[in-house]
This record gives C-alpha cells, sequence and structure tokens, in this order.
C-alpha cells in the first residue's frame, strides 16, 4: 500500500469518530497553547527588560558603595563610602568616561497650593544627570553649574508630576514647596515610562545634589549615594569600569587582594543579569507547562489502544486482503501524529491568542508598564515539533500492538 493512500485511510478512520478524536487532542491542545504562552510572555517580558535598560542608558555605569556583612556592616548600598570628590576624579582622570553625576537621596513630600504628592523618585543629581541617562527635557531647562555650586533651590520635574500638580498650567518658572521648602521648576523631563522594576520614571523631582545635602538633609558632609557615570560609547564601556575601579582603590587606599568598599556596575552586566533571570524563568515556566504535553501523549495512548481493540476486526479483513504488518504499523502511527498535530495547529493559534490578551491585560492594569507583544515563532515551530514527536512515540505502542495481531484471530473478533 502506498504512503499516500495510508495517509487517506489513518484520516477517514480519524472522521469517523469525531468526538473521540477532538477528546484525544485536547490534552494536547492544553499543552501546547501553556508552552506558547509562557514562552510568548517570557519573551516579552525579556524584550521589555532590555527596552527599559536602554531608556537608561546604553552607556551607564553605576558605582554604589558595599560593605562587608561578615565584618559587622550592612547590606550594599547602605554604608556611605562614596564622596563628590570621588564622582569629580572619575570625571577628571577617567579618559573613557563621558559624564558622570552625583546621586543622593531628597524624599519629601512636594506641596503646590492645596495639593500635595509624594514622587516616587526624588534625587539629587549632578549637571550632567540628564547626558548619563540619555534623557531628554520637554520644556525649559536644566540647573547650571551655577545652582550646584550654590546650592539654589530649583528643580527638574517629570510628567506624572506636571499631571499631578499642574493639570492645566505649564509649570516651568513656577514654585512649589520640598520639604516646606520653596523650589523654583526651571524644566520638565520628556517621558521614560516604567523603570525595570516597574516603577514609573516620570514621578519624579530631580534637584541639584548640593541643595539636598545642605537643605534637605541639613548635612555638610561630601558623602553621596552612589555615582552615575556615562561612558563615551558602548565599546569602551568596560574600559572605563576598569579605569574606575582602579582609580577609587586607588583613592580608598584598598591593597591588591583586599574587597573593594564599593562596587562598579554597568549597564551590560544588567542586561546579561537580567536576560539570565527571564531566560531560566521561561524555560521553567515552559517546561512546567510541558508536562502537560506528556499528559496528552498518555491519552492519545490510550484511545489508539482502545481504537485497536475496536478495530480488531477491522484490521483482520485488511490484513487478510493483503495488507502488511508494517502497513497496520503506519496507519495508526500516521493518525496519532495527525492527532498531534492537529491539536498542536489548535494549541499554538490558542497559545498565540492568550500571550497577546495576557500582554494587553498587563499594560490595561499596568499602564506605565508598556509590555511589547513578542510572539516567539521559534517556540511555536519547536511546540510543533514537539507535539509530532509526542503523537509517534505514545503512538508506537499501539501501533506495534495493531500490527501484531493475527488476521485469523482477528477475523474472530467479536
Amino acid at each position: 500500500m502506498s504512503f499516500l493512500l495510508t495517509v487517506y485511510v489513518a484520516v477517514r478512520a480519524l472522521l469517523r469518530n469525531k468526538m473521540r478524536a477532538a477528546l484525544t487532542v485536547l490534552g494536547i491542545v492544553i499543552g501546547i497553547a501553556a508552552v506558547t504562552t509562557m514562552v510568548s510572555v517570557g519573551s516579552s517580558a525579556g524584550q521589555l527588560l532590555q527596552n527599559q535598560l536602554q531608556s537608561i542608558g546604553s552607556n551607564f555605569i553605576v558605582v554604589q558603595p558595599r560593605f562587608d556583612r561578615r565584618r559587622g556592616g550592612v547590606q550594599s548600598g547602605n554604608m556611605i563610602t562614596l564622596t563628590d570628590d570621588d564622582a569629580r576624579a572619575i570625571g577628571r582622570e577617567c579618559s573613557s568616561v563621558l559624564a558622570f553625576s552625583p546621586l543622593v537621596f531628597g524624599a519629601r513630600p512636594v506641596v503646590r497650593g492645596n495639593t500635595n504628592m509624594q514622587p516616587k523618585e526624588m534625587w539629587g543629581v549632578g549637571v550632567d544627570y540628564l547626558r548619563v541617562r540619555s534623557w531628554e527635557i520637554e520644556a525649559g531647562g536644566f540647573f547650571t553649574e551655577r545652582d550646584e555650586r550654590a546650592g539654589n533651590c530649583v528643580c527638574v520635574i517629570g510628567y506624572t508630576v506636571v499631571r499631578e500638580l499642574f493639570p492645566s498650567d505649564n509649570p516651568v518658572g513656577q514654585q512649589i514647596r520640598i520639604g516646606n521648602i520653596p523650589f523654583t521648576i526651571v524644566g520638565v523631563l520628556g517621558a521614560k515610562g516604567a523603570s525595570l522594576t516597574g516603577d514609573d520614571q516620570d514621578n519624579v523631582v530631580l534637584m541639584p545634589y548640593t541643595t539636598v545635602k545642605r537643605r534637605l538633609q541639613g548635612s555638610s558632609f561630601n558623602d553621596v549615594a552612589a555615582i552615575l557615570v556615562g561612558a563615551r560609547g558602548p565599546e569602551l564601556i568596560e574600559t572605563a569600569r576598569g579605569e574606575i575601579t582602579a582609580l577609587l582603590r586607588d583613592r580608598h587606599r584598598i591593597a591588591m587582594g583586599q574587597k573593594a568598599d564599593f562596587e562598579v556596575v554597568t549597564s551590560e552586566q544588567l542586561s546579561q543579569l537580567f536576560g539570565t533571570i527571564t531566560g531560566m524563568m521561561t524555560a521553567l515556566l515552559a517546561s512546567i507547562a510541558g508536562i502537560s504535553l506528556l499528559v496528552g501523549g498518555v491519552g492519545i495512548m490510550n484511545i489508539m489502544l482502545v481504537s485497536v481493540t475496536e478495530r480488531t476486526r477491522e484490521i483482520g479483513i485488511r490484513m487478510a486482503m493483503g495488507a502488511r504488518g508494517r502497513d497496520i504499523l503506519v496507519q495508526f502511527l500516521i493518525e496519532s501524529v495527525v492527532l498531534s498535530c492537529f491539536g498542536g495547529v489548535i494549541g499554538l493559534a490558542m497559545g498565540i491568542g492568550a500571550s497577546v490578551g495576557i500582554t494587553k491585560l498587563i499594560n490595561t492594569i499596568s499602564p506605565g508598564a508598556d509590555w511589547p507583544v513578542v510572539v516567539s515563532i521559534p517556540a511555536g515551530i519547536v511546540a510543533m515539533v514537539f507535539a509530532a514527536c509526542v503523537g509517534l512515540v505514545f503512538g508506537l505502542y499501539p501501533a506495534w500492538r495493531a500490527s501484531c495481531l493475527d488476521p485469523i484471530d482477528a477475523l474472530r473478533y467479536e
């Protein structure tokens, strides 16, 4: 019997039992849909992280304090070991560095008239902060070096703060009170959207770091919470990291082999870290979803065994008319694979629809998240191949049982 004729006979046999075939493929449909959804949503999360890293800046470097817990210290970032002198030294002595900005925390309530709010982010920064962050000014300007040196009470606000405090007015040139101190707004930042942690980057107020230290913190010390650095290009980011590390180790008098009291993290490292995390989570979720494919395969095997038993007489007649055991084997294998592939196509379509729906739901619940819709075509192809393999593997035993039937015994079967 030719292969095409065998396929025709197998498909006709399936169409005679439509309800059974539909119930058989249900497990495969659910499995493929789950795998496709998990992989697509995971890919969307990975793409979102990459987009947000680019919004931070492709040449971005963070220098932050580090203190050894084993020596009675606290977690990284809580012990101040960096100063604005370190920041200026980085800008002056590291040739691969384009710009730098000290960073200090300045969280205080913001009030305008009878309206008050607490922005998510309130930073004291340097004049080059926007260059480091690749951030544009939408209206007005940024504070100047004179403002920084004098500690003037000026600020730049994000779009969310504008919507809250100035829904119908131009905020540039107007005053708000931060920690009961009047500040003049000199500019409005361009929209950035959500950060890596899902926070609204536009819910921000930026001030000169010297103003925050002197007026809000009441401190005369020159310590800073972190130093943000922009390299001259993506190809120089590792060079800049090495220069910064060597410079600060020398300035802090840290001997060779001794653990530094700071750490330098690049945007490339963050990208690799988040890529690894999202990849592992996607693989884990896809593996869990893949278990349902195996369950679907067991369902196919059980139904095919029942089918072999019910069609014993039919198998005997075919063998009596000249069909070989190999023909019977191929027919039942084709039935199994066709069922799996049909379920795979439906599951793939459902998975794509579910991933698009989940992404839109996330964007509806969190408007600032801006999750991209990513449909993983390679994952869909792999899922279809896996579905065919499931049908082949789990259909092999029933097909072998059918091919080994004795024609005489099969014809006698009632």
